[in-house]
């Protein structure tokens, strides 16, 4: 659309709706769910993968189906949109690569809102070239910033976005209005929010 106005072209398209497809997160955590509540919103189907599974439990309203972090090539085939959202660690470094682009479907978008190194880069650059998925958003890199001349500058059905997705205008705001949060909790010897496992790495 940006290109047709700046040409001065008149060129009418058809819409894909979003309502009636299936989303996949890899990644069900904060994040994950928070992705769930606002597709779900919008009609879409939602499939979740989590590195563990719960036993038997009440099903959980913002999710169709659940993974456990080794059936990821199940769920993907059935995905329209991949929503990435894991954390960086050693057992998801490269953890979407070539099995799982060619597991995908040729019409899938893959959205990556973790961390870059968790998506194989090449195999990304291969995917896109090849026209093996119709497209990708990506808000993260294996390098940032990322290098002058890289093949993702050039790719037509990338949208890249330096990430800045969570700068909103208050961000700052909110980061400080937390870390008093936090340090008041803190003073007062009551349980932290937000703790990191750094045995899991997140």
């Amino acid at each position: 659309m940006i290109r047709n106005q700046q040409s001065g072209l008149w060129e009418p398209f058809d819409v894909t709706l979003v309502s009636g497809q299936t989303v996949g997160i890899v990644g069900f955590g904060d994040i994950g769910r928070a992705v769930a509540t606002r597709v779900r919103a919008v009609g879409l189907q939602v499939l979740a993968l989590r590195r563990h599974v719960p036993g038997k439990t009440e099903p959980d309203p913002l999710v169709d189906q659940l993974y456990s972090a080794n059936q990821r090539n199940e769920m993907i085939p059935c995905c329209d949109y991949v929503v990435v959202a894991v954390p960086l660690t050693d057992e998801t470094r490269g953890l979407i690569g070539p099995a799982e682009f060619a597991a995908m479907k040729e019409t899938a978008v893959l959205i990556n809102l973790g961390r870059g190194p968790v998506i194989h880069e090449g195999a990304l650059i291969k995917a896109l070239s090849e026209h093996r998925i119709r497209g990708a958003a990506l808000d993260v890199f294996d390098e940032e910033p990322l290098p002058s001349g890289h093949p993702f500058y050039r790719m037509e059905n990338l949208l890249l976005c330096p990430h800045c997705a969570d700068h909103t205008p208050d961000w700052l705001d909110d980061a400080m209005r937390f870390f008093l949060l936090q340090f008041a909790r803190f003073r007062r010897g009551e349980p932290l929010l937000n703790i990191v496992n750094k045995t899991l790495g997140y």
